[in-house]
């Protein structure tokens, strides 16, 4: 009894939060997304958050942490790795164009994990990583470690997994770390790709999953969205905003277009100080899940207690 009066309370101190904390630097920029951060990418001084440390799924945005283990463990890039039925298996069976027992280059595989979200790509970066996709799991929780990000967790090298989750302060940390890696820029920035695999000898285009650089010309020293159905649309960005670098993370979006919708208005407000608008559709998709993050959190909170 005593716990569920304190899961009630919690539950009521999270609705008037709600209420009166639309974002956590008052009530003026307005954003369709559940949770956001801008930060200055070299002082690190916060701009503008809201309930940027609620912990949530981050789908697909986790490849930007499997491209930085690549990385870390300085595996060739031109060396050819196969698609096989394991990474397939890793993926759920997930739908991918990419034949099994073809072959690409481990950067071309990275590329199209970043700039389209290629899930079996990024199986196939883990499972050619030495001791397989455990071990490079275990990496990337390392390396979430060593950044500080405190409230992440990884199961899986795509994202695929709703148990993949972090928080928009936590992914700052990220995206400034991986705009150092001069590949990652490259490779989550290309607007337009063509792949050609061997064995067979085939070739897939792509495109990148962020319309910001497709179509409108923004520039970007990292960038990568991500969906699910229970972590929404979601989006981060290393950009460069009234002359300086910053970071934005935008997480769990009603709309294909509301993450890059929030995106300009961050972008705007930092340079004009206008707050723009937000669609009363967005607003209250919004309002709903983070009752239910609250909620999730209170009770997770209460079963540890």
């Amino acid at each position: 009894m005593r716990r569920l009066l304190s899961l009630v309370a919690v539950l009521c101190f999270s609705s008037l939060s709600v209420a009166a904390e639309s974002n956590d630097n008052g009530p003026a920029l307005k954003l369709a997304s559940v949770s956001a951060l801008a930060m200055d990418a070299e002082s690190g001084e916060v701009l503008y958050q809201k309930h940027s440390n609620i912990r949530m799924p981050i789908a697909s945005l986790t490849k930007v942490m499997t491209a930085m283990v690549v990385l870390d463990a300085k595996q060739s890039l031109r060396e050819k790795i196969r698609f096989q039925e394991r990474d397939r298996k890793s993926i759920n069976h997930y739908f991918s164009r990419i034949r099994l027992g073809s072959e690409i280059s481990r950067g071309e595989a990275m590329r199209l994990a970043l700039m389209s979200s290629e899930n079996l790509a990024a199986a196939a970066l883990a499972n050619n990583y030495p001791g397989g996709e455990e071990k490079f799991v275990e990496a990337m929780n390392s390396k979430a470690a060593a950044l500080g990000m405190k409230n992440t967790r990884f199961v899986d090298s795509s994202g695929l997994s709703p148990r993949n989750v972090s928080t928009a302060a936590d992914l700052s940390r990220m995206v400034a770390a991986a705009a150092k890696y001069p590949e990652i820029h490259e490779y989550s920035t290309t607007p337009l790709h063509t792949a050609h695999f061997s064995r067979p000898g085939y070739k897939l285009a792509y495109v990148n999953t962020n319309p910001l650089l497709r179509y409108e010309r923004w520039q970007a020293d990292v960038s990568k969205t991500g969906y699910l159905d229970l972590a929404g649309r979601c989006l981060i960005m290393q950009t460069e905003i009234d002359g300086r670098a910053v970071v934005l993370v935008m997480l769990d979006s009603y709309g294909k277009r509301s993450p890059i919708g929030d995106a300009g208005r961050i972008k705007r407000w930092i340079e004009t100080g206008e707050t723009g608008r937000v669609s009363a559709v967005a607003s209250n998709y919004s309002r709903n899940k983070l009752m239910g993050y609250m909620a999730g959190n209170a009770t997770a909170q209460l079963s540890v207690n």
